[in-house]
């Protein structure tokens, strides 16, 4: 074989290797970016209502089988709970999760979670409500609280949830 077609033949062999090389670390590049952005981040559940679900002599019955999960993705930190709970309190559905039925009452206006304390596997949540928004018919609190409580429920380290103070949710 001629030495200038052997050496032709070298060079396209180290010129495919190269951009093979260079095409292989550009693909993984953005994809172990992509698994560590993915690990600051954690899946979470909110609960909201869905009186179709709930329904029994009279209507609505006011009562947990209403409760619709929904899933959220939220930034890993070290207040998962404190986070999730204010995420639940911002009340955002999206268009497909209204049209679904699902509803909620939040936003309550001047509502804010002050607090997250968990002792021994109870969640003691303690919230602001200047303008006694968490008032009102007993179906309304009640919703308005299983939702909370459920959405505390999903972590592991929380077995009760406990309200502060003691006069939220009054009918």
């Amino acid at each position: 074989m001629n030495k200038k077609y052997l050496l032709i033949i070298i060079c396209a062999v180290i010129l495919v290797t190269s951009a093979s090389w260079l095409v292989y670390t550009y693909k993984q590049a953005p994809l172990e970016e992509l698994k560590e952005k993915a690990n600051n981040f954690i899946k979470v559940k909110l609960y909201f209502y869905n009186p179709e679900l709930d329904q029994g002599p009279g209507g609505a019955q006011c009562s947990r089988k209403g409760l619709v999960e929904v899933e959220r993705v939220i930034s890993a930190t070290t207040t998962p709970l404190e986070d999730t709970i204010n995420l639940l309190l911002r009340g955002e559905l999206s268009d497909e999760e209204k049209a679904n039925g699902i509803s909620t009452e939040f936003p309550l206006s001047g509502v804010t979670l002050k607090s997250v304390v968990i002792d021994e596997g109870v969640a003691t949540l303690t919230f602001n409500d200047p303008k006694f928004k968490t008032s009102g018919g007993s179906c309304r609190v009640g919703i308005i609280r299983f939702q909370i409580e459920a959405t505390a429920k999903q972590f592991p380290s929380v077995t009760s949830v406990r309200f502060m103070p003691e006069d939220l949710f009054q009918p």
